[in-house]
């Protein structure tokens, strides 16, 4: 499977945008889709996970309420809807594939694919 990430760009505090993670090549039900974020100098940080099967859906507290993953599984596409956003939410932004267990969707060790990141910057 390959994954590639867009969407990202500039906005002010308070808007919104939203990303997009188009899958290619063999993909499977099984599989958990991520966003991961990774600002300069930090570790790369869970924000939501989505299966392309049922409706379960994980958050990081930091984004719940502001932000909504979900997917099109006609058009292979993740998408990360991003409202309300801060300044601390300025980071590069990664789509991740994977079939962790429930337990350990947050650690980014549990993805095997990644997409090349689309950068999200917030400005005050």
């Amino acid at each position: 499977v390959q994954l590639q990430a867009s969407g990202g760009g500039l906005v002010q505090a308070g808007g919104s945008l939203k990303l997009s993670c188009l899958t290619s090549g063999r993909t499977s039900n099984s599989y958990t889709m991520a966003w991961f974020r990774q600002a300069p100098g930090k570790e790369r940080d869970f924000i939501a996970s989505i299966r392309w099967t049922g409706t379960n859906t994980r958050y990081t507290d930091s984004v719940k309420g502001r932000f909504t993953i979900s997917r099109d599984n006609a058009k292979h596409t993740v998408f990360l809807q991003m409202n309300s956003l801060k300044p601390e939410d300025t980071a590069v932004y990664y789509c991740a594939a994977g079939t962790p267990i429930s337990s350990s969707s947050y650690y980014p060790e549990s993805y095997h694919t990644w997409g090349q990141g689309t950068q999200v910057t917030v400005s005050s």
